[in-house]
């Protein structure tokens, strides 16, 4: 296959080397800054034994019709990229990547149902600086139809894909995306203070705010009657589990497994667009709650406030810092 990867960003960048590294035809759609430094010194990836430099050919815009797409920026910014590339765009099959449940929503505006495929990225990445990358940890890339039954043309994606990541085939892709949409809430509170998942997650008052968070979501997705289907190795009934044991109890499974989730400090999403004085997917994330609420006539105030404190170290470029986020939730 003739694959384009749009967004030079942590998982953009991540997809391209592998591919690349793997032999397939591949070229990565970048802003003008970072197509150069990667035309011309390749893609720094990082690692925990080590770092290597994988070449890859980079492009300002799509120049011609590819078999693949794989969009990889955020969701808010999915727009934009279709716009800028959609002279290529018409003929090809394109896959979705995004956190959230929006992306395809949005892509199958434009791109024929049937040629229109989704992913939920479990492996864990962090964009440094243009071409440089590290690679914080494995896992499963999950891929679907959301808007068709499985076909041969998806198990052709899978087999193109496996040199990245083990490949996952999903009947049920946005069922699945609703409780990855859960994985990800946790990484509001470390844009909120800019601070790496482990530094935020060793304060067991910040693990406890991540619980109310989540039930507060979960209660309203419930309430909702939306379909929820385990991930691969992340069953559902983790989410129910933690939202129905012992707040402490469930604040300490968050104390662990997000203190040792990588060696290397772990910057979740929200906070490397932050970083990067770009606009953040919060609207996407925790902000879907908050949607979800106004839709069925519920209230979902502590993710109104966190989306909101998002908002502000994004327009002001101030951090909150623990203390004070413990006094406006009362920890």
């Amino acid at each position: 296959m003739k694959i384009a990867v749009i967004g030079a960003g942590a998982i953009g960048s991540i997809v391209a080397a592998y591919l690349s590294k793997a032999g397939k035809d591949i070229v990565i759609v970048a802003k003008k800054e970072q197509a150069g430094i990667i035309n011309q010194k390749g893609i720094t990836v990082k690692t925990f034994e080590g770092k290597e430099v994988i070449r890859v050919k980079a492009i300002e815009a799509l120049d011609s019709e590819y078999d693949l797409v794989i969009f990889t920026t955020k969701t808010q910014d999915l727009e934009e990229a279709y716009q800028h590339n959609n002279k290529y765009l018409d003929n090809c099959c394109v896959l979705t990547s995004q956190n959230g449940v929006q992306a395809d929503s949005i892509m199958g505006v434009h791109i024929e149902r049937d040629k229109l495929y989704s992913s939920i990225v479990m492996f864990g990445s962090t964009y440094i600086r243009p071409g440089e990358v590290t690679f914080n940890f494995k896992g499963d890339w999950v891929i679907g139809k959301p808007y068709a039954k499985i076909d041969s043309k998806l198990q052709e994606i899978a087999e193109e894909l496996k040199s990245v990541a083990n490949i996952v085939i999903s009947d049920d892709i946005t069922a699945m995306k609703w409780v990855k949409l859960f994985v990800n809430f946790n990484n509001c509170i470390p844009a909120v203070i800019g601070k790496s998942m482990q530094e935020t997650y060793s304060d067991m008052d910040l693990c406890r705010l991540s619980i109310k968070l989540l039930k507060e979501g979960y209660g309203l997705v419930e309430k909702a009657k939306i379909n929820l289907l385990s991930l691969p190795n992340f069953p559902k009934e983790r989410i129910l589990g933690m939202v129905n044991m012992p707040e402490d109890e469930a604040a300490g499974i968050i104390h662990k497994t997000l203190t040792s989730l990588s060696k290397e400090p772990l910057y979740g999403s929200i906070l490397q667009s932050i970083l990067r004085k770009r606009t953040s997917e919060i609207d996407f994330i925790n902000g879907e709650v908050v949607r979800l609420a106004s839709q069925i006539k519920s209230k979902a105030p502590l993710n109104d406030k966190i989306v909101d404190m998002v908002h502000s170290v994004e327009n002001k470029g101030k951090f909150y810092t623990k203390e004070e986020v413990k006094k406006i939730f009362k920890l």
